[in-house]
């Protein structure tokens, strides 16, 4: 059984994705837990549904769409934690810095909280209605907390079958294994293959084929078969969940270099008239890309003396408040990318050994200035010319005056981050760019939120109302570039404000609800409230010193617990017994006895929860990076440790020495350390972006946009306000002169793609998710007709129930009718079996007399038996008459058993040999001209021999050959036979011949 139900993502502008999968026995497995730009908390009300009843989680890409709500289900849904959570590596690492940067550029991310949730809280606690205008933000989790969560997650490698372990409240797995494949589309991305029973699922959801500079292309072929099949693994899956998105999109002419000669010329034709270009991208995933071309773009410039490129004068830079964590992670995963990244690597180890080895001394200075000038002997992330911009003032600084320069800024949404700060100060210069890298669905979605200013300039884009301006390229073909017209641009900002008076009892309020329906779970699932209730404490003025010396251990957190002593007060009231139930022998101190009489449910016994052990086979499971020291880490809870020392934020309730402000560093001024923190992925030794003392450089100069920035100014940090806080939205309008245009980086696949390679997958049935309406109605009906209709001749009914697209919400049944038997076969049948190797598989034929036969039942539990039984006849007497050994449990099975000398001679005639194998005409080709023999293809799927045979290749794999079969006097290699039986006999080479009988 399979059932497939999609919470987020089917058919819909949004590309956030979540789906559900059902499989036999209860087992519950969910993929991802996207999100979308807005944050809106209305669209995981499906997954919270879902949560008490999940077995495990898997997730595929570090980007918003696939994990943007995980840090906020591990928050505010207790139970999420408890689920086994399995990625690859560098979905884990660049995860973390995806979130980190997200909680950290924007208060959206925190969630606004209901309106109709406040109304009830206000309701239960007897008080007047809420505000409905209220806009109260959840508290968000910390950098500790994200790196804490995703701490939870089981790294997993590309092309290993792992068997998960389920949750506390899941039934057994009953064998399901999953493994990871690369799917190409970011570093570390993800198609999941789960077998269970008879079910073989293949989950793809944004993949890309192609080889990137950065990113080797999906998994899908098999490299030692030339590329033109499936690899065994994810060929002819009982079910295939496969994204729609850019099913209408056509590949550009010329691959990879024609989209980086395309980008690079539109920068060229920009920043050559002094402009300034701004390319939004994400934070982690497809900016590695982007920032391999571009550096690499600049050393190559930079490198040629001879040339006047207009690079030479323009400067590059990354913004993002988390990018130095992001790039410190991507130069420690350079086994995850393609092999010409590991290429280069090992290339400019091997030069920077030989300058060292063979160059005098004088010589070698004059070489590593060289080096430094032009970027050689640099790794691919080392940067000489990418500065990266982590703060806000930097920003702000670079964009002030007007030049050329390039910069790469988060978020490609437009809605949050750096980018959207930039092209407000850009927007209103004509000789700017904007280039989109991603193409968007539409203005509005289909759950009517409005658009992102991403798609609002993809709308202008392809409506280019005020004109179009064509710029030539290197290639002389025209470059387009969308003139704006001086439309009005809406920017809306939103900030977060701490609240205050009437606001706070309402938040206060909304928590003690919350606090009162947790109550009701089990033990240990309130620690995200308790912690929010902890900073609610700390901002309130109307605490009282009394009762922290009365009670300390409840201070702050009876209000929480209940709704009812919400009318209270909050620091003085005491829980009673009747609210505590079973749990007063936990929370109520002095307390070691509760009466059980007359109870029922959880409150009949003692409330202890053990905490699960996890192990295999081979003893209990251990997590390496636990037992490494502190400065033995290059990052701890999301820390730079390269300094040797953990510098860490003050918190609300921390201790501090007297007169201690902040953190104090190693010299003992204040504030020096966080300062020195914020500059290290800056400050690299390798990177040559800054010198030591935070000054920028370039090209062995002070970089006169950010050398005068203070000390001061480089430990001020941006404002965050903590503590119970709602946002306010203001709007900012400019009048957009700039020019967009559009270079598909999005990394994902195609028309091209999808055509090709689903025919080849050949799956039994098809779910199509991640797309709009119009994309997957249109892949579904090209799937109909060249996968179902022409491999496998079924009827139109029959093709309509193979191809699935539902909707939102909507389950479907994607199982597939399988008849299977269980047989077990006789001994001295087994004995008769001579197994052949075909591709790696052991492949045997067997012909036998089916019988039904009484086997034993369990047969190693009964000499586990005895061996006990004859323990315990050594220690007493009186076991040997009690402890028999009982008579073994039998039943009736199918047993296939050697055929009787009478009707293995009738059968002897019937069987018939077998040829086990796929040939491909490819390889038959290089074979018979290995032989000297002339293969040439003729057409579409026919080779043709020495001009005499023909061989086909249908549909169905079936081999034909046509010919006559003399041979040709003038080649000697065919005097002994003719080209007809040379050629058969070659294809059964190529094959298993397995003997019938």
């Amino acid at each position: 059984m399979f059932n497939f139900t999609p919470l987020l993502g089917a058919q819909s502008s949004t590309s956030a994705s979540q789906s559900l999968l059902e499989l036999d026995g209860g087992v519950r497995v969910l993929i991802d837990v996207g999100w979308d730009e807005h944050f809106t908390v209305s669209k995981l009300r499906a997954l919270e549904r879902q949560i008490p009843s999940l077995s495990l989680i898997l997730l595929t890409h570090a980007t918003t769409s696939h994990l943007g709500a995980f840090a906020h289900c591990c928050k505010n849904f207790p139970q999420f934690t408890q689920i086994p959570i399995y990625a690859t590596t560098p979905v884990i690492s660049l995860g973390r810095t995806l979130l980190q940067d997200t909680y950290s550029s924007t208060p959206l991310a925190s969630t606004i909280i209901p309106t109709e949730s406040l109304v009830e809280s206000s309701y239960a606690s007897g008080s007047s209605r809420s505000d409905a205008s209220l806009q109260l933000l959840l508290q968000p989790p910390t950098s500790e907390e994200i790196a804490h969560y995703f701490s939870l997650i089981h790294p997993l490698k590309y092309s290993q079958p792992h068997e998960p372990l389920p949750s506390p409240f899941s039934p057994p797995l009953n064998g399901l294994r999953i493994t990871a494949y690369n799917a190409g589309h970011t570093l570390g991305g993800t198609i999941w293959h789960l077998q269970h029973g008879m079910e073989s699922i293949v989950y793809a959801v944004d993949w890309n084929q192609v080889r990137e500079n950065v990113l080797g292309g999906a998994a899908w072929l098999d490299a030692s078969g030339g590329g033109a099949e499936v690899i065994e693994q994810l060929r002819k899956p009982t079910a295939l969940v496969c994204s729609s998105r850019g099913a209408e999109k056509v590949s550009l002419t010329g691959g990879r270099k024609r989209r980086d000669d395309l980008l690079l010329d539109t920068i060229r034709a920009t920043v050559a008239k002094g402009g300034t270009v701004l390319i939004p991208t994400d934070t982690s995933a497809r900016v590695l890309e982007l920032a391999y071309l571009l550096e690499h773009a600049w050393r190559k410039e930079h490198s040629n003396n001879s040339s006047d490129s207009p690079f030479k004068g323009t400067k590059l830079y990354l913004a993002s408040k988390n990018v130095g964590a992001t790039m410190r992670y991507a130069r420690s995963m350079l086994e995850w990318m393609d092999d010409n990244i590991v290429k280069e690597l090992e290339a400019d180890e091997a030069a920077a050994t030989n300058n060292k080895q063979h160059k005098r001394a004088d010589s070698k200075q004059v070489g590593n200035r060289d080096d430094q000038a032009t970027g050689k002997n640099a790794g691919p992330f080392d940067f000489k010319h990418l500065r990266l911009l982590e703060r806000k003032k930097q920003v702000e600084r670079i964009t002030s005056t007007r030049g050329a320069r390039v910069i790469l800024a988060s978020d490609a949404s437009l809605e949050w981050g750096f980018s959207r700060e930039i092209l407000r100060r850009i927007a209103a210069d004509p000789a700017n760019l904007i280039i989109l890298t991603e193409s968007k669905a539409g203005q509005y979605d289909t759950e009517g939120d409005q658009g992102t200013l991403g798609d609002l300039l993809w709308s202008w884009y392809q409506e280019r109302r005020d004109g179009v301006a064509l710029e030539p390229g290197a290639d002389g073909q025209n470059l387009e570039q969308v003139h704006t017209g001086g439309r009005p641009l809406e920017i809306r900002v939103a900030e977060r404000v701490a609240l205050e008076g009437k606001e706070l009892l309402a938040y206060q309020q909304y928590l003690a609800t919350q606090r009162r329906l947790q109550n009701q779970m089990p033990l240990g699932n309130s620690a995200a409230l308790e912690t929010a209730a902890d900073a609610v404490d700390e901002t309130s003025s109307t605490s009282s010193s009394s009762s922290e010396e009365s009670d300390p251990e409840r201070q702050g957190k009876a209000l929480n617990t209940t709704a009812a002593v919400a009318n209270l007060n909050r620091n003085k009231a005491g829980l009673d017994k009747e609210t505590l139930g079973v749990n007063i022998l936990l929370r109520q101190p002095g307390v070691y006895d509760y009466d059980v009489r007359g109870k029922k449910g959880r409150d009949q016994m003692y409330p202890f929860v053990s905490k699960r052990r996890r192990a295999d086979d081979f003893g209990e499971l251990i997590r390496p990076d636990e037992y490494l020291r502190a400065e033995e880490r290059d990052d701890v809870n999301g820390h730079d440790m390269r300094d040797g020392r953990l510098t860490r934020d003050s918190k609300l309730g921390q201790k501090r020495k007297w007169g201690e402000a902040g953190l104090q560093g190693e010299n003992g001024d204040v504030g020096s350390k966080m300062a020195n923190k914020r500059r290290q992925p800056n400050s690299n030794a390798v990177d040559g972006n800054f010198m030591a003392n935070g000054d920028a450089v370039t090209n062995g100069h002070l970089d006169p946009e950010l050398d005068d920035m203070s000390d001061g100014s480089e430990s001020e940090a941006d404002e965050v306000t903590s503590g119970p806080s709602k946002v306010v939205f203001q709007t900012h309008s400019v009048e957009a002169h700039l020019k967009i245009a559009y270079v598909d980086f999005a990394g994902l696949h195609d028309q091209r793609s999808l055509s090709m390679l689903i025919p080849l997958i050949q799956p039994r049935k098809l779910v199509l998710v991640g797309g709009d309406t119009r994309e997957t109605e249109f892949l579904a009906s090209e799937c109909r007709q060249k996968l179902f209709s022409a491999s496998f001749e079924v009827a139109e009914e029959g093709v309509q129930n193979n191809v699935f697209i539902p909707v939102n919400g909507q389950m479907v049944n994607a199982s597939v009718d399988t008849n299977a038997w269980t047989v077990k076969l006789s001994n001295a049948l087994v004995k008769r079996l001579r197994w052949q190797n075909v591709r790696g598989l052991g492949v045997v034929t067997l012909t036998g007399h089916l019988s039904a036969m009484a086997v034993d039942e369990q047969e190693p539990a009964d000499n586990m038996v005895k061996k006990r039984q004859k323990l315990v006849r050594e220690n007493t007497e009186e076991s040997a008459i009690d402890q028999k050994p009982a008579e073994k449990a039998q039943h009736v099975a199918p047993v296939l058993d050697v055929l009787p000398t009478s009707m293995a001679a009738a059968t002897r005639s019937v069987a018939q040999p077998l040829h086990v194998g796929d040939l491909r005409l490819a390889d038959l080709r290089k074979i018979l001209q290995s032989t000297g023999h002339t293969a040439d293809f003729r057409g579409e799927g026919t080779l043709l021999i020495d001009g005499l045979v023909a061989v086909r290749k249908t549909a169905t794999g079936k081999l034909e050959v046509e010919g006559g079969g003399l041979g040709l006097p003038n080649y000697p290699t065919r005097s002994l036979e003719g080209s007809f039986y040379a050629v058969k006999r070659k294809i059964y080479d190529g094959l298993a011949v397995i003997a019938g009988g």
